[in-house]
């Protein structure tokens, strides 16, 4: 069922650990995990696999199934079964940065025009989560794993890299980051990118806030995880047998890289990004 890229037989077992082996280093503001909260796990699971050689592991927690999606072995995302309301609401990607101190990030969070969504939780094996929602609505989920953190030199085709988060009002958010998580801002000063600030942690530059595009109708604020890939333009080529979409085509962005947005056949939506010449935004200055 695995090579289907639908997931193996349900198990009693705990979340995966966040870093393996167990380190003592927390890199706060770097992109950990993400979860894909959907009510078709099984469609989502089969085209994953398919498009980035994922493979999906299913997990019981609690009664319910929790699908762990592992790049070489390494865990690095999750899908949520989720009952929506109304039909109409699609999968979501809700990304997990690292904290350390939830308690105390979740209370500047209130204070400061956030919601909570979702309380903080322990997790045996993994650590303490939270969901939150930005200034202008974002969800956002926190994590402070109790097995420390990856490396920032780990990014490997398949991991998660990079998020955008597409807003109205980008000082206010470049702020509320700032504020409530604790990034470093800095004005975007690369010319052929869209993001207004660089939101950055230890040195290291985790992601971008942009505006929401006016060109796009009906667009809202909305936050962006984006994978790296060896090939995009292979990668691309498999979205729309596997069911999806490609929502921006693939073009040049800035240190050489290349970058596209695609949607999945439940609705959920992803960045690809393929680095040219080892480029990575994570370590230019």
């Amino acid at each position: 069922m695995l090579a289907l890229g639908l997931a193996a037989t349900a198990k009693a077992a705990p979340f995966p650990a966040i870093a393996s082996p167990s380190t003592t280093e927390h890199r706060p503001g770097k992109l950990v995990w993400a979860d894909l909260f959907t009510s078709e796990p099984d469609a989502a699971s089969k085209f994953y696999c398919g498009l980035l050689g994922w493979t999906a592991t299913s997990i019981d927690q609690k009664g319910k199934a929790y699908i762990v999606f592992s790049n070489g072995g390494v865990p690095v995302a999750g899908i949520a079964p989720h009952s929506f309301a109304k039909e109409s609401h699609p999968s979501r990607w809700i990304g997990y940065v690292s904290v350390s101190d939830i308690n105390a990030t979740v209370a500047a969070v209130g204070q400061l025009g956030g919601k909570i969504h979702g309380n903080v939780r322990d997790f045996p094996d993994r650590g303490q989560q939270a969901i939150i929602g930005d200034s202008e609505g974002n969800p956002i989920g926190l994590l402070q794993s109790s097995s420390g953190d990856p490396a920032d030199d780990s990014t490997v085709p398949g991991t998660w890299n990079w998020f955008e988060i597409y807003v109205k009002n980008t000082q206010a958010s470049a702020n509320f980051y700032h504020q409530a998580l604790g990034y470093d801002m800095a004005p975007e000063t690369h010319s052929d990118r869209k993001s207004d600030f660089v939101l950055s942690s230890n040195g290291n530059n985790r992601g971008g806030i942009a505006p929401v595009p006016e060109d796009v109708p009906d667009a809202k604020p909305s936050w962006l995880g984006v994978v790296r890939v060896a090939d995009l333009d292979k990668t691309l080529a498999l979205v729309p047998g596997l069911g999806g979409e490609v929502l921006v085509k693939p073009h040049s962005v800035e240190f050489g890289s290349r970058f596209a947005i695609i949607l999945d056949p439940t609705g959920g939506t992803i960045g690809l990004v393929e680095y040219i010449e080892s480029a990575n935004p994570a370590k230019s200055p």
